[in-house]
C-alpha cells in the first residue's frame, strides 16, 4: 500500500477521533441497542434498526481510521524550508479580485477548505507545487481559470 502524506496536526487530529469513536460512541451504541431489544419485536422496532445502523457507520469509520493511521507518513512541516511543498502556509492574491487567501497544503484527509486546509491532490495544490514568493500561478478550477500571486510561504 501506498503512504498516506499528513502533518502532525492531522495525524493527532484522525487519533482524537479514532480514540473517541472507540471509547465514547462505541459504548453507548451498545448500550442503545441492548436498551432497544429489551422492547421487544425487533421487526418493528425502529430504535434498534436506527441503532444498528449507526452502529454500522461507527465500525465503518473506526476501520477506516485505523487504515488510514496505519499508512500515515507524518511529515515534520517545521524542518522545511524554500520553494512550495507539502505542508506549506500560502498566501495568495487573487490577481483579478485582489482578496488574499491563506491555506495549508495539506493530505487528503486532513483536508478542510473552510479551514484553510488545501488537498496536496486539488487543482491549486497542484499548481503552486514548487513555486516561491512572488511567482504567478494559473490554476484551471472546476470555476474557470484563476490567476493568483504567491505573496508569503511559510512553514510550520
Amino acid at each position: 500500500m501506498e503512504k498516506i502524506p499528513m502533518t502532525r496536526a492531522g495525524a493527532t487530529a484522525l487519533e482524537t477521533e479514532l480514540k473517541h469513536l472507540k471509547t465514547e460512541e462505541r459504548p453507548a451504541i451498545i448500550k442503545a441497542i441492548a436498551e432497544a431489544r429489551e422492547h421487544g419485536d425487533l421487526s418493528e422496532n425502529a430504535e434498534y434498526h436506527s441503532a444498528k445502523e449507526k452502529q454500522s457507520f461507527i465500525e465503518g469509520r473506526i476501520k477506516e481510521l485505523e487504515g488510514v493511521i496505519s499508512l500515515a507518513d507524518i511529515i515534520d512541516t517545521t524542518k522545511l524550508s524554500g520553494a512550495i511543498k507539502f505542508g506549506a502556509t500560502v498566501t495568495l492574491v487573487d490577481e483579478d479580485t485582489d482578496e488574499e487567501k491563506t491555506y495549508q497544503i495539506v493530505g487528503e484527509y486532513e483536508a478542510n477548505i473552510e479551514k484553510g486546509l488545501l488537498n496536496i491532490k486539488s487543482p491549486i495544490a497542484r499548481a503552486l507545487i514548487g513555486k516561491e514568493e512572488g511567482d504567478s500561478v494559473e490554476v484551471r478550477t472546476p470555476g474557470g481559470e484563476k490567476s493568483y500571486e504567491v505573496l508569503k510561504i511559510s512553514y510550520s
